[in-house]
């Protein structure tokens, strides 16, 4: 059962930055180029950037409607709730679904940046992530430091830089990194790769686990029909992206290299960790001897501390619990994106959590959350 004295955490949110983010924090010289909502002729709004529309909202801004609503058609403020875009309102929504505290990834940037990862100067790329960073730590949580989780984005494309910022936010209190799930699907040195050990260095010395959304490393691979006229295959097929990412991490040196460091798989789910765990090993302890791979520890073994699922309404994952480990399973609503319960959250989770025990279910659904990402939970 979900105990009445739990503070639920949600693990993956979404944040739709209000309009002035990069306006009001970004050097003078970058006016033209940031990052600006536009109203089109449509009477849509959409975000511009370098001159060019760089998103719309459509289904990531769609907390409270009727799925008959849905669409990937665009979107504007006046047709979202406010708490969306409003630290206050997303609070009173908190308060509304049963949800204590949030970690929000980016919207206009991407899930981990790579709206800017496309950008034509690469400094104003820079100055953005830098701009959103101080958003996020200065005006959006620190309204509320007890109940939203300083998620950063980091400029991927340039490991300096990404450094640099890593070490800049973690004094000034961020608790979490997004990053690409798989950067080898985008054109980047994959995870078996040296490329990344400062990133992953200077992560694991601040002591900030790194959060791999689903689709932050491409799209799945699915049918023309599925990306155009047939988006159910492909939203279906996302967790793939986060099965893919298992095996790469842990066949790869990386947790072995920086044995404190730590992964989340946001919105991949759990129902198919037990599987990708028991063939993993069965790959392993088959073919580890001619293979680029350690042959001393299991991959089962090496998950345990390392990785951590996230799941929204996984009744297949909270019944394997076991086989995964209750001490890696954490909670997700996904405000405001279409895989949200909002704002019956409380009580379809509670549903899903009708037989496992109050210690287990506890920390599913707050500890295992609070000592990840280091949040500790208010003196009552």
């Amino acid at each position: 059962m979900l105990p009445k004295d739990a503070q639920i955490i949600s693990v993956d949110d979404h944040v739709i930055e209000h309009p002035q983010v990069w306006l009001d924090r970004l050097p003078a010289k970058y006016a033209d180029a940031a990052p600006r909502i536009v109203r089109q002729p449509d009477g849509n709004d959409a975000w511009v950037y370098e001159g060019q529309i760089a998103g719309n909202f459509a289904l990531n801004a769609v907390a409270g409607k009727d799925p008959k609503e849905f669409g990937l058609d665009p979107r504007r403020y006046d047709d979202m709730l406010p708490g969306c875009h409003d630290i206050h309102d997303r609070i009173k929504d908190m308060d509304l679904e049963g949800v204590w505290a949030q970690l929000c990834f980016p919207n206009m940037g991407g899930f981990a940046g790579s709206a800017f990862a496309k950008s034509k100067d690469w400094d104003l790329a820079n100055e953005c992530i830098k701009a959103y960073n101080d958003f996020i730590l200065d005006e959006w949580c620190a309204a509320y430091p007890q109940r939203q989780i300083p998620l950063m984005m980091v400029p991927y494309w340039n490991v300096e830089q990404t450094v640099a910022e890593i070490h800049r936010t973690a004094a000034k209190g961020a608790k979490s990194i997004t990053f690409p799930e798989l950067p080898d699907r985008i054109g980047l040195p994959s995870w078996h790769s040296a490329h990344w050990d400062p990133v992953l260095a200077a992560a694991s010395e601040a002591n900030l686990p790194l959060s791999l959304h689903f689709g932050s490393g491409g799209a799945p691979q699915a049918s023309p029909e599925a990306m155009t006229t047939n988006f159910t295959v492909a939203i279906s097929l996302f967790g793939l992206n986060s099965m893919s990412a298992t095996a790469e991490l842990l066949l790869s040196k990386v947790f072995h290299k920086f044995p404190d460091l730590k992964i989340a798989l946001s919105e991949g789910g759990i129902g198919w960790m037990p599987y990708m765990l028991e063939r993993i090993d069965y790959v392993w302890e088959r073919h580890r001897w001619y293979n680029d791979v350690d042959k001393d520890m299991r991959p089962s073994e090496l998950f345990k501390g390392h990785l951590f699922g996230c799941f929204i309404s996984d009744t297949a994952g909270v019944f394997s619990r076991h086989l995964i480990g209750v001490d890696q399973l954490m909670f997700e609503s996904d405000y405001p994106h279409s895989d949200s319960q909002w704002p019956h959250t409380r009580k379809v989770l509670e549903e899903v959590m009708s037989d496992v025990p109050d210690d287990e279910a506890h920390k599913m659904v707050e500890w295992n959350a609070r000592k990840l990402y280091n949040f500790p939970r208010p003196a009552a």
